[in-house]
């Protein structure tokens, strides 16, 4: 799914867009090595190719191995990640425009500490890039729907 999910992903680039580096979001390597692959990582390669910009996969590292994000709730996020992430080398960062991309937005936690420390390294703005955004399960009319719907399909004659 990397590739149709980093065509979205690029249709929504907006035109004044402007990155010196392309970072995706880092596992933890425990988490690497459960996973084998680093989703972001993958989008990241497509969007560069698309943008002709270089990937850096290996200056932004994850301190911590953490719970997974959507495992907790929003206060537990936030703490799980403090200073959960830091930059190898910072000399690489230093006034550089960073695109930062992850595959899910969902607090916003993750990738404010990501901007937290290339901020700190010296970067230029940062600017983050996902395919997905959660929403409100509340304001999805799909769950609103399947509240009001019979729980049986032989309710509905099938």
């Amino acid at each position: 799914m990397a590739w149709p999910l980093a065509n979205l992903m690029i249709t929504a680039i907006p035109e004044n867009l402007d990155a010196d580096l392309i970072v995706p979001l880092p596992l933890h390597p425990t988490r690497l090595r459960t996973r084998e692959f680093n989703q972001s990582l993958m989008l990241a390669d497509y969007s560069a190719r698309h943008l002709t910009r270089p990937v850096s996969a290996r200056n932004l590292v994850r301190r911590v191995a953490t719970d997974p994000q959507s495992t907790l709730s929003r206060q537990a996020r936030m703490r799980n990640l403090r200073n959960g992430f830091a930059d190898r080398n910072p000399h690489e960062i230093i006034h550089q425009r960073v695109l930062l991309i992850d595959d899910v937005f969902t607090t916003g936690t993750t990738v404010n500490e990501c901007a937290k420390a290339f901020k700190k390294a010296g970067a230029a703005p940062v600017t983050v890039l996902t395919p997905a955004r959660t929403v409100d399960a509340s304001l999805v009319p799909d769950h609103i729907f399947a509240e009001h719907t019979p729980s049986s399909l032989t309710t509905l004659g099938v």
